[in-house]
């Protein structure tokens, strides 16, 4: 049976003072407080830049032994620059993308053990970007032959034509896992399951990301739940248990889209998970 790791996406949130971080904490130590909660992170930064060697650093030494950080390649390489619209000449071509992907790889290894699998987010592809899956498809099978095999990948596809069969050959022929998505405008996963293998490598991972819309129209903080997730996560939990019979390890990683406030979804879903157990070993405050 594999290790269930629980957590939220990013950790860096004001709003989070005084209900998940006590009171007057600084920014500075969010972090070492947040890795006494939760045993992962995944870290949403380096979606939008490189971290440079200092601030890699800085979450290595922030943080025990044991834990976990995943981390978001660069937009600059799954997007392919920094506009909206996503460049298919320079998206996963080495010779455009190749300067970031070494920087990147390269600091990233400064986490050692703490290094968890760095997720290939792709944006949704319209036919502008490429008329057919099978170019993307065989840029990503080229892409993913050739990254060192030191780290742990996993690869997000937010269309969803193309979750299917022929994509998950591509993964387990490099070992890398399909990110399973929870996003309004994709099927859930454990529809996915239905009809699909979904395990394509030795662990899971796993994003509740949600409706951005539907929460920042109720609320512009994320300090408390909003809108009631419940029978969503109660479609997680068993296919989080079967899945984790098949596998090393899951990483689940809750955003504050979801449901308004990350921990408090993060706490839910493992509570609907693993029962009694989770509460009792689950340390830090407890969620609103």
């Amino acid at each position: 049976m594999g290790e269930l790791l629980w957590g939220t996406s990013s950790w860096s949130h004001a709003s989070w003072e005084g209900v998940f971080y006590p009171p007057g904490t600084p920014p500075a130590e969010y972090l070492a407080h947040y890795a006494g909660v939760f045993g992962t992170v995944e870290v949403d930064a380096t979606y939008y830049r490189v971290p440079d060697r200092r601030m890699v650093e800085g979450w290595a030494r922030r943080t025990p032994e044991g834990f976990v950080l995943s981390a978001k390649f660069p937009r600059a390489i799954v997007h392919g620059g920094e506009s909206q619209t996503p460049d298919p000449a320079r998206l996963l071509q080495r010779d455009q993308v190749g300067a970031d992907l070494d920087r990147f790889l390269a600091n990233m290894s400064l986490l050692g053990p703490k290094c968890g699998p760095l997720v290939l987010q792709f944006p949704y592809f319209n036919k502008k970007a490429f008329t057919t899956r099978a170019p993307f498809l065989e840029r990503l099978d080229g892409f993913l032959g050739a990254l060192p095999r030191t780290f742990r990948y996993g690869v997000e596809i937010r269309n969803r034509e193309w979750l299917d069969e022929e994509l998950l050959a591509v993964l387990r022929r490099h070992a890398v896992a399909l990110v399973l998505v929870d996003l309004v405008y994709l099927p859930h996963p454990a529809d996915l399951a239905d009809r699909l293998d979904l395990v394509t490598t030795d662990f899971v991972y796993a994003r509740l990301i949600g409706d951005r819309k539907a929460v920042e129209a109720v609320t512009d903080t994320f300090d408390r739940v909003v809108l009631d997730m419940t029978p969503r996560l109660e479609r997680w939990a068993p296919l989080l248990r079967a899945l984790r019979e098949r596998v090393t390890r899951v990483l689940v990683y809750a955003n504050n889209h979801y449901a308004g406030h990350g921990p408090a979804t993060v706490r839910q879903l493992r509570e609907l998970t693993e029962g009694g157990a989770a509460a009792e070993s689950a340390p830090g405050p407890a969620a609103p």
